[in-house]
């Protein structure tokens, strides 16, 4: 059986951490050490989101623009159509490319983060590590458990196409296009990290309900990041460093909490056995 620390009610307790994915971006632009992790993938994520954006916008964009500006006007139109093809294009992306290929690296940025700020007890749950390398990537060793950072979500991406007629709306469409596709995308950024505390599906729907906010906040800027064309593969590593940083935050303060007394303790959670 597998624990880590003291899942006591500290760890409920609602807080005012916040998402951290700009943050997340200026982290990761500073640590050369996380480099090699996008060099790796960067070639054929640029050739793909290249090709998938052309594509959609040759073909489905003056489309687009025709019908948008029925409800829109011709002025609005040409703006909200460039953000239903990106929308479209990231989803198309993320179901050719993403979801299948890089959700390994996406584990490694998020581990790699939280070793180099101290939280290698957290990620030796579910890895080996080797301490005396020279960074975090180099720590990195084979996982010991399942090692997942997103689960691939078909009912998210039917759920992102069936929200992408919201653009529809004049004005408010978009906004809240993002709102809602934030609100579901953002728990998802802290899988890894409910995986590594061990959380039965009740403990993270509590723990999930109470930052609705947070999430809601964090899903919105990871998704705009990913409209961005071409550089949503860097996005995508920023975000999970900026995911990771989050939790670092956040166990800063469950663990200053556990070990001021000022909750009463409680038993190590430990989660079933496989």
């Amino acid at each position: 059986m597998r624990s880590y620390g003291s899942f006591s009610s500290s760890l409920l307790v609602p807080r005012a951490e916040g998402p951290r994915d700009l943050p997340g971006l200026i982290y990761y632009l500073r640590h050369p050490f996380l480099y090699p992790l996008l060099r790796a993938r960067l070639l054929p994520a640029l050739l793909l989101s290249i090709f998938v954006l052309t594509t959609l916008f040759i073909w489905t964009y003056l489309p687009q623009v025709a019908f948008l500006a029925i409800f829109h006007g011709r002025h609005l139109a040409w703006i909200n159509a460039a953000f239903l093809v990106l929308g479209e294009g990231a989803a198309v992306t993320a179901l050719l490319f993403e979801a299948f290929f890089v959700d390994e690296t996406l584990v490694d940025v998020f581990d790699a983060t939280l070793i180099h700020q101290q939280c290698q007890d957290l990620v030796a749950t579910s890895r080996q590590l080797d301490r005396e390398a020279s960074n975090p990537v180099k720590q990195l060793g084979k996982p010991t458990t399942s090692a997942v950072y997103s689960p691939f979500s078909l009912r998210q991406i039917i759920e992102f196409i069936l929200f992408l007629p919201l653009n529809f709306i004049p004005v408010a469409g978009t906004p809240l296009f993002l709102l809602t596709t934030g609100y579901r995308a953002g728990p998802l950024h802290h899988w890894r990290y409910f995986k590594l505390l061990g959380l039965t599906k009740k403990e993270r729907k509590t723990y999930i309900g109470q930052r609705k906010l947070q999430y809601t906040w964090f899903g919105v800027v990871a998704l705009l990041l990913q409209l961005v064309p071409v550089l949503s593969m860097l996005f995508l590593l920023t975000t999970a460093a900026g995911s990771a940083l989050w939790v670092v935050e956040i166990e800063e303060k469950r663990r200053s909490m556990d070990t001021s007394g000022d909750l009463p303790s409680s038993p190590p959670f430990e989660d079933d056995p496989p």
